[in-house]
């Protein structure tokens, strides 16, 4: 096992104790705050995101931290950054405001500007994804074995198409026109990457604004699962930016360049 592996575990029991934070919240009434970008906050974020960077923080005191609810490190001093932990504690806070059970808690472990190992926690079902460098990507829900993801192969049929559902738009009609007869799975936060790692989708495109804490800890898992998360020029995201927006993206498997082609022109 890689070295980078050897945290695999930990950071998975990690997430769950944040979700169990997160859960706590959910099951009873809770204020929702507007952070100055127009996003919601609740409680919820605030506790899952205090229990992963203690328990981060014990884990690795020499790697930083970089989350959501506390992005304010100056890209000087994160330029120095090799390896770095990157957050997103409740990644879809509008489904979890909106009580759909579809919202995760995202945990990777950057090297060199590549995520190279990557947790997502579905704390409703108790599901978890997981892949670390080298090693392959994972699903495993409760007392069951896990069990190895891995991405659909290229379809014969109509290719299924993943689609966020707090964030659709005109450019995304765009690329479902251009792409011609498929199905539609809407779902919201990482778990749209994970529908494309465990073969249930075959593309997500997202056409609009996403954060690198957004997709780090799924592009992980799309990755060991067979699949790429690239930008419209075919490279995969990349990590540490001076600006951490993301750019448009398709996550897709087994040949994920031919969803490419069906990109619309940016504005």
């Amino acid at each position: 096992m890689s070295e980078v592996c050897r945290y695999r575990d930990d950071v998975c029991n990690i997430a769950r104790e944040a979700g169990k934070r997160i859960l706590d919240v959910y099951e009873r009434d809770f204020d929702v705050e507007q952070k100055g970008d127009g996003s919601p906050l609740t409680e919820a974020d605030r506790a899952a995101n205090e229990v992963i960077g203690t328990a981060l923080a014990r884990l690795t005191p020499d790697i930083p931290v970089l989350s959501e609810e506390s992005a304010t490190v100056a890209y000087e001093t994160r330029a120095g950054w090799k390896r770095f932990w990157l957050v997103d504690p409740l990644d879809g806070t509008k489904e979890f405001v909106s009580r759909n059970g579809e919202f995760t808690v995202n945990i990777a472990l950057i090297e060199d500007g590549r995520p190279v190992l990557g947790v997502v926690y579905v704390p409703v079902v108790g599901m978890m994804y997981y892949a670390c460098h080298g090693q392959g990507a994972f699903k495993h829900k409760g007392g069951e074995p896990p069990r190895a993801a891995r991405v659909r192969p290229r379809p014969v049929d109509k290719p299924i198409v993943v689609a966020s559902r707090s964030h659709a738009g005109e450019h995304l009609a765009a690329f479902r026109a251009r792409l011609g007869p498929h199905d539609t799975v809407s779902m919201g936060s990482s778990l749209k990457f994970c529908l494309v790692a465990e073969g249930a989708a075959d593309v997500y495109p997202r056409l609009g604004p996403t954060m690198e804490w957004d997709t780090a800890a799924a592009q992980c898992v799309v990755e060991e699962a067979g699949g790429a998360v690239l930008d419209r020029h075919g490279r995969p995201l990349a990590y540490n930016k001076p600006d951490l927006h993301n750019p448009w993206f398709v996550a897709g498997g087994p040949e994920p360049r031919q969803w490419l082609a069906y990109l619309p022109p940016e504005a």
